[in-house]
């Protein structure tokens, strides 16, 4: 936690530097720069909260290791597949029933998941601030595009960096 601090302390010393140098410049990075720190730091807490809840409530599947979920997603290499049954043997009726189980369909359900971590505040609250600042250096004629979207990335930058250090996956792994 302490390197994130750092690290954002110090480009923000970095910015405020750049306000000798132009106003224009340093409004148009401090704006661009703090809307994509803000969406990435709360995006990524709010997809850490949606997952403690989920291990909370015991909502994840476990059945198959992740690299088999990888290497074979449709389980079409299993021992006790179909593919290696002979064709005597095989119940297609019963087959195509067991295969439309495991669709998933959309239903009330998965949206009310969906939309509850689509409207979550930390997530909304970054991108208001985003539209918002843009709107306010485009009204006020201080939009350089040509420094807006470059220091979009930076922010994009830092806040990556800190949000693995700060909501990093490794502590889910010990709590078990």
């Amino acid at each position: 936690m302490k390197q994130s601090i750092k690290l954002i302390a110090i480009s923000e010393l970095l910015i405020i530097a750049t306000s000798l140098f132009s106003f224009s410049f340093f409004i148009n990075l401090q704006v661009a720069f703090l809307s994509s720190l803000f969406v990435i730091l709360g995006s990524s807490y709010a997809y850490s909260k949606m997952v403690d809840t989920q291990i909370a409530s015991d909502m994840i599947n476990e059945d198959r290791d992740i690299l088999d979920e990888i290497e074979d997603p449709h389980e079409l290499y299993e021992e006790d597949s179909i593919n290696y049954a002979p064709v005597e043997d095989l119940d297609l009726k019963a087959i195509v029933k067991e295969e439309k189980k495991k669709i998933k369909t959309f239903s009330l359900s998965s949206m009310k998941h969906g939309a509850k971590g689509a409207s979550s505040l930390f997530r909304l609250i970054p991108y208001v601030f985003l539209v918002l600042g843009f709107i306010a250096l485009k009204n006020n004629e201080l939009l350089d595009i040509a420094i807006y979207l470059p220091s979009l990335f930076v922010g994009i930058v830092i806040g990556s960096v800190s949000s693995k250090e700060l909501f990093s996956a490794k502590k889910y792994l010990f709590r078990r």
